[in-house]
C-alpha cells in the first residue's frame, strides 16, 4: 500500500484528508488535514491534527509524509480522501483497501509540488539482494514492514553517490565494512558500485556474530557478488594487504568506531565513513567547575558525551588530513544514533583542529581518549 499512496501522492495535490478512527484507537484527534507549502524553495507538508476545537501542527518531508499517512491509515483511520490535480481518491479500510476514484474536485493552486521520491535504488527496478532480503517483494511493491529500511538503504546510497568521483576508475574499488551486521547496506552499497556505476568492486565485510556471517556469505555467493565476501573477526586484529579505498563502520560500538578510523587513516584510505554507536568512553571523565550545572543530569550528560565523543573524532581526523563534515543519517525516529562521520583524505593535516581538539579536551576535564592515544602512540600527532 506504501507504493500504491507513493503512485496516488506522485502528481501535485490540493490536499490529503484522514477521519473515521478505528474503534479504540488511543490518538488525541479524530481527523487529520495533510496541506504541501513551499519552504525555501523546498516543498514540505503540513500536517493539521483536530479534536473539537483544539488544533496542532506538524511539518515534514515527502519520505516522512508518506509514511506518516500510511501509519495513520494503517492503525488510526479508516477513510482518506485525497484530493489530486487529476482525480480525487477514496480509500476505505487500509488492511484490505477499495480505492474509488472519481474527477478532481478542488485546483490545486499552490506553487508546492509534491513529487514522487527519486530513489537511488528504485522499488521497480528488480535488485536482486532487496527481494532476497524482503525488502521488496516479488511483485515488485516495497514490503510494509521493510519500507523504513528501504528508505534509509536508499539515504546511505545518497551518500556514496556524493563519493563516486573518488573512486578509482582503472582497479576495483576496495571496501572493508566493519560491523557489517545483517549487511543490507553493504549489500546495497556492493549492488550500487557494480550495477549502477558499472565499477568492479572487492567488498568485504566483518562481523563478530558467526552466524550472521555465514548467512550473508552465502546470500552473496546465491547472487553471484563474487566481489562481495563476508569474515568473522575483532576489528582491532582485522588487517588487508591491499589497503582499502573506503573503511566503513556504521553503528561499530564505543571504541570499536575509534578502531575503524585508526585503520582507515593507517592505510591511507581516501574515504572513512562511520555512524557512532554507544559513545561511553567520555562519559564518566567529563568534569570541568564550569561544566557541573550540564554534568548535573544523566541523560544530559549521556548527550553531551556522545557530540563532545564525535566533535574529538572528527577534530582529530582533520589533524591528520582528512576534510571531515557530519550529516544526519536517517530521521530522528528511526534511531538516535543518526550521525554520519564523512571523511575524505586530502593529505595535509590541520593544526588548528589538532589545537582546538586539544582546547575542546582541557574545557572538559582532560579525558583520555581512544583515537587520540592510538594516533600518538603512532606518531600521528603529538
Amino acid at each position: 500500500m506504501y507504493t500504491k499512496l507513493n503512485e496516488l501522492l506522485a502528481n501535485p495535490f490540493h490536499s490529503i484528508l484522514l477521519s473515521q478512527t478505528v474503534k479504540g484507537a488511543e490518538v488525541d484527534f479524530t481527523k487529520v488535514m495533510v496541506k504541501p507549502f513551499l519552504s525555501k524553495n523546498e516543498t514540505l507538508y503540513q500536517f493539521t491534527y483536530t479534536k473539537g476545537k483544539q488544533v496542532t501542527h506538524e511539518n515534514m518531508g515527502f519520505d516522512d509524509m508518506l509514511n506518516k499517512v500510511g501509519e495513520l491509515l494503517e492503525n488510526v483511520f479508516v477513510q482518506c480522501q485525497i484530493y489530486s490535480q487529476d482525480n480525487d481518491y477514496h480509500i476505505t479500510h487500509f488492511k484490505n483497501y477499495k480505492l474509488r476514484t472519481q474527477p478532481a474536485t478542488k485546483k490545486v493552486e499552490t506553487a508546492a509540488h509534491n513529487r514522487k521520491k527519486q530513489y537511488v535504488i528504485t522499488e521497480d527496478e528488480g535488485a536482486d539482494f532487496l527481494i532476497e532480503l524482503g525488502v521488496i517483494n516479488k511483485d515488485g511493491t516495497i514490503s510494509k514492514a521493510k519500507y523504513d529500511k528501504f528508505r534509509q538503504i536508499n539515504r546511505y546510497l545518497e551518500f556514496i553517490a556524493d563519493l563516486k568521483d573518488e573512486f578509482p576508475k582503472d582497479r576495483p574499488v576496495r571496501v572493508v565494512d566493519f560491523g557489517c551486521g545483517k549487511s543490507y547496506l553493504t549489500f546495497a552499497l556492493y549492488y550500487y558500485i557494480t550495477q549502477k556505476l558499472g565499477l568492479s568492486a572487492i567488498v568485504h565485510g566483518l562481523d563478530l556474530k558467526k552466524d550472521v556471517v555465514e548467512h550473508c556469505e552465502a546470500l552473496a555467493r546465491r547472487l553471484g557478488y563474487d566481489g562481495l565476501t563476508f569474515a568473522c573477526g575483532d576489528i582491532k586484529e582485522y588487517s588487508s594487504d591491499l589497503a582499502p579505498d573506503m573503511v566503513i563502520s556504521l553503528h561499530a560500538c564505543d571504541t570499536a568506531t575509534d578502531e575503524s578510523f585508526f585503520k582507515g587513516i593507517g592505510w591511507g584510505s581516501k574515504i572513512i565513513l562511520a555512524v557512532p554507536c554507544c559513545q561511553h568512553e567520555l562519559n564518566p571523565q567529563l568534569k570541568g567547575e564550569q561544566n557541573k550545572g550540564i554534568l548535573r543530569y544523566g541523560i544530559i550528560r549521556e548527550r553531551l558525551a556522545t557530540l563532545i565523543t564525535d566533535t574529538s573524532r572528527a577534530l582529530l581526523l582533520e589533524a591528520v588530513g582528512y576534510k571531515t563534515d557530519m550529516a544526519e543519517f536517517i530521521d530522528m525516529e528511526h534511531t538516535p544514533k543518526n550521525i554520519l562521520i564523512r571523511c575524505i583524505r586530502k593529505g595535509k593535516g590541520n593544526k588548528d583542529a589538532l589545537n582546538e581538539y586539544y582546547s575542546l579536551k582541557e574545557q572538559y576535564g582532560g579525558f583520555s581518549q581512544t583515537l587520540e592515544n592510538r594516533l600518538k602512540d603512532n606518531g600521528y600527532i603529538k
